[in-house]
């Protein structure tokens, strides 16, 4: 059991919230973890820078001068990477750079990076929101600034509140999402993880209860004559 930082909505402390962190599994597996975001990075990508090579570049096909006899250096073409507006030497091609990532990858990394962050004592636990009628943007930095956040911040609700959107989207480092749409890449991006009450029981009854291992089984007893 872990227990979580809990404010209130002011962003003054409540006490702390137990959650069972063995849903998220027992070990972080940084190597998966790794390979996640390097997919996540590629498929960010859109592959469209190009270059132009020697056969594509303008100019002529003519010879600049003699082979021989003219006292400078051999030269067959204006064209040439070496030459200043000439082609490009293995120079980007629009291409596609988007890896595959199974179901069950994107589980385990989402788990592992869960339960890094919990084990770093970077989750934190809020009762809710309230970005004040109409939403201003000055009330949800105060309840930040209170809670002692001064970093990047990845906000989880439960449902997406048009209000709270309207009120924090203009804060800088700061990002809402539902709790839902939570992905490996964005937790290990942010510096703290602030789940709202409602958010943080739809994620832990989202990956059910803990696995437990199951019991070794026993060799069959062998019956004396």
């Amino acid at each position: 059991m872990a227990d979580l930082p809990l404010y209130d909505k002011n962003g003054k402390s409540a006490g702390t919230v137990p959650v069972d962190e063995s849903v998220f599994g027992t070990v972080v597996r940084k190597r998966l973890l790794h390979q996640v975001v390097l997919i996540y990075e590629a498929n960010k990508r859109q592959g469209t820078a190009s270059t132009k090579g020697r056969g594509e570049v303008e100019g002529s096909t003519r010879k600049p001068w003699p082979q021989k006899h003219t006292g400078m250096a051999r030269a067959g073409t204006i064209r040439s990477p070496l030459w200043r507006h000439g082609g490009i030497v293995f120079g980007p091609k629009p291409r596609e750079y988007r890896l595959g990532l199974t179901a069950s990858m994107r589980k385990a990394a989402f788990d592992s990076a869960m339960l890094a962050k919990i084990r770093d004592k970077e989750v934190l636990v809020i009762e809710g929101f309230d970005p004040g009628t109409p939403p201003k943007t000055k009330r949800v930095a105060s309840v930040l600034a209170a809670m002692g956040l001064e970093r990047s911040v990845l906000a989880g609700v439960k449902v997406t509140d048009a209000n709270f959107h309207r009120a924090a989207r203009n804060l800088p480092r700061f990002k809402v999402v539902p709790v839902a749409d939570f992905n490996a890449y964005d937790i290990l991006k942010y510096n703290r993880i602030v789940l709202t009450r409602e958010a943080l029981d739809a994620l832990m009854a989202s990956r059910g209860p803990a696995e437990t291992a199951p019991a070794p089984k026993q060799a069959p007893r062998k019956l004396g004559k």
